[in-house]
C-alpha cells in the first residue's frame, strides 16, 4: 500500500495549543483548530452545488469555523444514501469551485466528506439492489442487501480515487472518507454484517483491508494535493457490531499505512439504533407527526426502540476517544461529540486531540465559534433537543433558530414516501451531525 509521510505540527508538540492557534492539514492551512462537521444539508435537490449550499457553509465560516465540510458526496450513484446528494463526478466540478472559491475569500478552508452507502441505500433512491459485505436485510429499511462481488470491491476503491480527483479538481482543500456509521467501508469492520470468508473476512486485520485500499488508492491519487482524512467508527451500539477493541487495531493499521493526514473518531450506526451517534431526545412525535397513517402509529408504537434511548452528557464520545490518542503516530485526530463551549475544547486539546468538531450546536447557532473566541464563558443555545434529525426531509436546520428561513415559523418539511421505504432517518439524515 502507498504510504504517505505527514509531517509534525511543530506547535502542538511544544505545547498544548490553544482551539484557537492555527495548525496545518495536509497542505492546508487552517486558522484554528475547530471543524464543522459534516450534516445533511438538503441544499442539492439536482445533485449539484446550489447558491443555496454555498450560503448554508459561508454561515459558518463566517461565524468562525477553521474548516467547514461538505456532507456525503457520493463516490457513485449506487452509492447515493438520500435523494439530492452531490455525486461527485465531472459535473460536479464548477458548482465545488464556486464553494470552495467562496469558503477561501472568507479565510478558511473546506473539506468534502466522500461515501459510499452501502447497505444504507435503497433501489428507490439508487435504483440497484444496495450492497453490503454479506447478504442482510437492513432493520431500518427493510431492503434487502446482496454480497457485493470482489470485482466491485476494486471498483469502489476506484471510485473513491475518482472522487478525490474531482475534489483536486475543484480547489477543495480536503477529503473525508466517511468509513463510519455502518455505510459500505463501515460495514466491513462490522463482524455482524460481514460474514465473507475471503480476504476481507474474517480477522479485524482482513476485515480492515478494504478501508485501507480506499484510503491507500485515495493517496496514491491525490498525493500531496489535498488533505486526505478519514471518519472511523469507534463503536457503533449495535449488539454483535463494531467495538473499542477491533476499531483501535483498525486505526493502527490506518495509520501505520501513514495515508491519512486526519482521523476522525466517532461512533453509531446509520443501519439501527440511530441515538448512539446523536445521544438525549429521541423526537419521536415529530416524526410520527410528518408521516401518514399507519405508519404515523408504528412510529410512535415503536420509534424508540428503532432509534435507541441513550442519555446525552457533554463530551460522551472522549472517554472511548482517548484509547486512541497513545496508538496514532503519524495521523492527527479529530474529537467529537458533545463539543459545544470553550472549556469542551481546551479539553480536547488537553488530552492530546488536534483538532475539535461540532455539529448540532452549529446549527443552532452558526456564529458560535466568534462568540466563544469573545467570550471563554459563552454557553451554546443548543439544547439537544435532536428536532434538527426531523428536518433532513426538508432542509436541515435547528427549528428552534427563529432567524432559520426554514424555522418552525418557516417551511415545514415534507416527505415523500416513494423515496426511501424507511419511515424513520436512515441513510445520511442528520447522522453526520456531531455534538
Amino acid at each position: 500500500m502507498a504510504v504517505h509521510t505527514q509531517s509534525s505540527d511543530s506547535t502542538s508538540r511544544s505545547r498544548t495549543p490553544s482551539p484557537f492557534d492555527p495548525t496545518t492539514l495536509g497542505p492546508a492551512r487552517l486558522p484554528n483548530r475547530i471543524i464543522k462537521a459534516a450534516t445533511s444539508e438538503g441544499r442539492s435537490p439536482e445533485g449539484l452545488v446550489t447558491r443555496e449550499l454555498i450560503d448554508f457553509h459561508l454561515d459558518f465560516v463566517r461565524g468562525g469555523v477553521g474548516m467547514t465540510t461538505i456532507a456525503y458526496c457520493c463516490v457513485s450513484t449506487e452509492g447515493k444514501s438520500a435523494p439530492g446528494q452531490i455525486v461527485m463526478d465531472r459535473r460536479a466540478v464548477a458548482g465545488l469551485r464556486e464553494l470552495a472559491d467562496a469558503v477561501h475569500a472568507e479565510g478558511a478552508v473546506v473539506c468534502a466528506q466522500l461515501g459510499h452507502a452501502g447497505p444504507v441505500a435503497t433501489k428507490q433512491i439508487t435504483g440497484a439492489t444496495p450492497v453490503a459485505p454479506s447478504r442482510m436485510v437492513n432493520p431500518t429499511s427493510f431492503q434487502y442487501c446482496r454480497a457485493i462481488t470482489r470485482g466491485e470491491v476494486a471498483r469502489v476503491v476506484e471510485q473513491f480515487a475518482d472522487a478525490a480527483q474531482v475534489a483536486v479538481e475543484a480547489g477543495i482543500d480536503a477529503v473525508e472518507l466517511h468509513f463510519g456509521h455502518n455505510y459500505l467501508p463501515s460495514s466491513f469492520l462490522s463482524p455482524l454484517f460481514n460474514r465473507r470468508r475471503d480476504g476481507y473476512g474474517g480477522s479485524i486485520d482482513n476485515r480492515s483491508r478494504f478501508v485501507r485500499e480506499i484510503a491507500a488508492a485515495v493517496r496514491q491519487r491525490v498525493g500531496g494535493a489535498i488533505a486526505v482524512t478519514a471518519k472511523v467508527s469507534m463503536a457503533d451500539g449495535v449488539p454483535g457490531g463494531i467495538g473499542l477493541k477491533e476499531s483501535l487495531r483498525t486505526v493502527q493499521l490506518l495509520d501505520a499505512d501513514a495515508n491519512l493526514d486526519a482521523i476522525v473518531l466517532t461512533e453509531g450506526s446509520s443501519v439501527v439504533r440511530q441515538m448512539y451517534l446523536f445521544r438525549g431526545e429521541v423526537p419521536v412525535e415529530d416524526f410520527a407527526a410528518l408521516m401518514p397513517q399507519p405508519l404515523r402509529t408504528g412510529v410512535r408504537l415503536f420509534g424508540r426502540k428503532v432509534l435507541g434511548e441513550f442519555e446525552y452528557e457533554s463530551m460522551y464520545m472522549l472517554e472511548a476517544a482517548r484509547q486512541f490518542v497513545p496508538v496514532v503516530r503519524h495521523s492527527k485526530l479529530v474529537l467529537l461529540g458533545g463539543i459545544t463551549e470553550y472549556d469542551h475544547m481546551a479539553a480536547g486539546m488537553n488530552e492530546g486531540f488536534d483538532f475539535v468538531a461540532i455539529g448540532r450546536a452549529l446549527l443552532r447557532e452558526p456564529g458560535l465559534i466568534r462568540a466563544v473566541h469573545a467570550d471563554h464563558s459563552k454557553k451554546s443555545l443548543c439544547t439537544h433537543c435532536n428536532r434538527c434529525m426531523y428536518t433532513v426531509y426538508g432542509r436541515t436546520h435547528c427549528v428552534l433558530d427563529p432567524e432559520s428561513a426554514y424555522s418552525a415559523a418557516g417551511e415545514a418539511p415534507t416527505i415523500d414516501l416513494s423515496m426511501p421505504s424507511a419511515p424513520l432517518p436512515a441513510g445520511s439524515s442528520l447522522l453526520d451531525a456531531r455534538s
